[in-house]
């Protein structure tokens, strides 16, 4: 694929990353309690639906300064063992309200870093989830490991309990930028935290990288992606650096003047695409990369690709249902999240409550919409009849002024219109989200929220 810098230039602006829609902005403390019962009790009248565990796990060592996540920082072990003996109480409680035979088909640990549990915190963890629910035999278990803070014994445990997928961040191998983020992670450390999961059977590696960092230059990039290309993993994320320091005061530490550039911004995701592209990686779109033989890529090839808060998944047809402070839920028809803080987390689950804070119910638009965008996010293409089918209206007259909103795009090679169906070219996978933006309600309404840079 060959980068248009005029026009990621051009594209480039605030906007959702749509792993929900509506996207998290919407969520309120304004929502009635007994209407959350109402939509949990109707989403588990029957074992039908598939479930996909979310556990957010939010200690870390130490604060990396580019951070957009939910973090604890402590040294102390204790914290995670106290964790998980309210993790237990908030399953225990929710367990009430899930039919006891749906069976799980995903299990993700995220963070935060998972890993700072000790061995013993990962076995118990895996039990108390495999005593509470039925788990498929087919069950894709991913967990995010820090290579930082890992210990074969660590790997050696999540192995035991089903874990068979690992996601690690590295975002950078050079020194001068791992220490401008504070993160320091010799790439001898990242190869030594491949082995250990392929060793012990894991099924897939992903890799995390950041664009857009202090002291970034296209040269001392490349040689990251040569040598984390050497670890040949199964898949990449390679994410633009979201600064967004008026929701995490710490990246004000990462002033202008040590950022790069938009130019240089611009070649390093230039460099990522072309050489990934180069070395057998599919473009699946929204920062990520896997190989043409991975299931990723498949599930895209068969529409049968899904969006949600994990990012990708080959997994549809299945609820999320997430625990942890900050933690957010996906049912049918609603989304919830727990208290971001931690003393209010645990302080709902002391009283015998979940932890609640927000909620939202979609109305049959949000429902229409969300389709969408997910069909168009994951196929790269819109099939007009499909699109009706699935919906249950006549798609090109429900959407008319959004398909006619899109030709200054097709005219810029993003889109194009062919007999029944839009499409999404290669150019375009680089601005999906700017093509989703067009069937969002709510921005087309002028209703905005405040979003990262769109690439």
């Amino acid at each position: 694929m060959n980068v248009d810098l005029d026009l990621v230039r051009k594209f480039n602006v605030p906007g959702p990353r749509y792993t929900s829609y509506p996207p998290a902005t919407h969520f309120s403390e304004d929502f009635e309690q007994t209407d959350w019962d109402a939509h949990i009790a109707a989403n588990n009248e029957g074992a039908e639906r598939d479930l996909s565990l979310y556990f957010h796990l939010p200690f870390c060592e130490s604060l990396c300064w580019f951070c957009g996540c939910t973090t604890v920082i402590t040294t102390v072990q204790d914290k995670s063992r106290v964790y998980l003996d309210y993790l237990e109480k908030e399953m225990d409680l929710m367990g009430e309200k899930i039919h006891a035979d749906r069976q799980v088909a995903q299990l993700h640990l995220g963070g935060g870093t998972p890993t700072f549990l000790t061995a013993e915190e990962i076995l118990r963890l895996g039990k108390m989830v495999q005593s509470r629910f039925k788990i498929r035999p087919d069950l894709e278990a991913g967990v995010e490991v820090d290579p930082r803070r890992l210990t074969e014994e660590k790997v050696q445990a999540l192995a035991e309990v089903g874990f068979n997928r690992a996601s690690m961040g590295v975002q950078d191998n050079d020194p001068r930028v791992q220490e401008a983020i504070h993160r320091i992670q010799p790439f001898e450390m990242t190869a030594q935290t491949v082995q250990w999961v392929r060793d012990y059977g894991f099924e897939s590696v992903n890799i995390d990288l950041i664009y857009g960092l202090p002291h970034q230059t296209v040269k001392s990039f490349e040689k990251t992606l040569d040598e984390v290309l050497s670890l040949q993993p199964d898949r990449f994320a390679v994410f633009s650096y979201a600064h967004v320091p008026w929701i995490k005061p710490a990246q004000k530490i990462l002033t202008d003047d040590i950022l790069p550039s938009a130019e240089v911004k611009l070649e390093l995701l230039k460099l990522t695409i072309e050489k990934l592209n180069a070395n057998g990686y599919r473009y699946i779109g929204m920062d990520h990369f896997s190989r043409e033989e991975d299931e990723l890529t498949v599930a895209q090839q068969e529409k049968t690709l899904q969006r949600n808060f994990q990012g990708y998944s080959t997994k549809g047809g299945v609820d999320i249902y997430s625990y942890g402070m900050s933690s957010i839920s996906q049912a049918e028809d609603i989304y919830w999240q727990n208290k971001k803080e931690l003393p209010d987390y645990y302080a709902d689950l002391d009283a015998g409550r979940l932890p609640l804070s927000k909620a939202y119910i979609l109305t049959a638009e949000d429902g229409i919409r969300r389709q969408t965008i997910m069909r168009l996010m994951c196929d790269l293409e819109l099939d007009y009849a499909a699109m009706s089918e699935l919906l249950g209206l006549d798609f090109e007259k429900h959407f008319a002024v959004e398909l006619a909103s899109l030709d200054d795009l097709e005219v810029d090679g993003v889109v194009e219109r062919q007999a029944g169906k839009l499409v999404v070219t290669d150019l375009g996978r680089l601005f999906i989200r700017i093509i989703a933006m067009r069937f969002d309600e709510y921005l087309i309404a002028g209703k905005k929220g405040r979003f990262s840079q769109a690439i």
